[in-house]
């Protein structure tokens, strides 16, 4: 796995492309000189959790031949305050699901993936305590 990042403007506005040519636009806070062109890199992470483990979740959903007219996950991540890194310390993931999904069957697919499959949730979970909601519609 490789990505490439390049500088678009001064002072922090760059663009990363990945190895099949996808990009993504990063930037740094207002507060330290960046202009809101981009994502910032802690809001990659927990994009990157989310994605991770939507694909999860769908995927072991589809396998159960589960219909899924409608899917969104939405995160929110706590952060420590007062420390250089000020690494994540609690994130809720939030599951919105529309469908005719069994309610135990979507539990367990959630919880295999952030507790086994999905790579981002297994590197979070060494500096911050990962839970989930979810909602069912039908």
């Amino acid at each position: 796995m490789k990505v490439e990042l390049k500088r678009i403007n001064e002072p922090y506005h760059f663009e990363v492309t990945n190895q099949t040519g996808n990009s993504i636009q990063i930037d740094a806070s207002p507060q330290i000189g960046g202009t809101d062109k981009g994502v910032r890199p802690m809001e990659l992470l927990l994009m990157g959790l989310a994605g991770c483990a939507s694909i999860d979740v769908i995927s072991i959903l589809k396998k159960q031949r589960f219909s899924i007219s409608d899917f969104k996950v939405t995160v929110d991540g706590e952060r420590e305050t007062g420390k250089d890194a000020n690494l994540f310390t609690d994130i809720v993931v939030n599951f919105f699901v529309k469908g005719d999904v069994e309610e135990d069957k979507l539990i367990r697919a959630i919880e295999l993936s952030l507790d086994k499959y999905c790579s981002v949730a297994k590197t979070l979970e060494k500096s911050a305590k990962i839970s989930y909601i979810y909602k069912i519609e039908s």
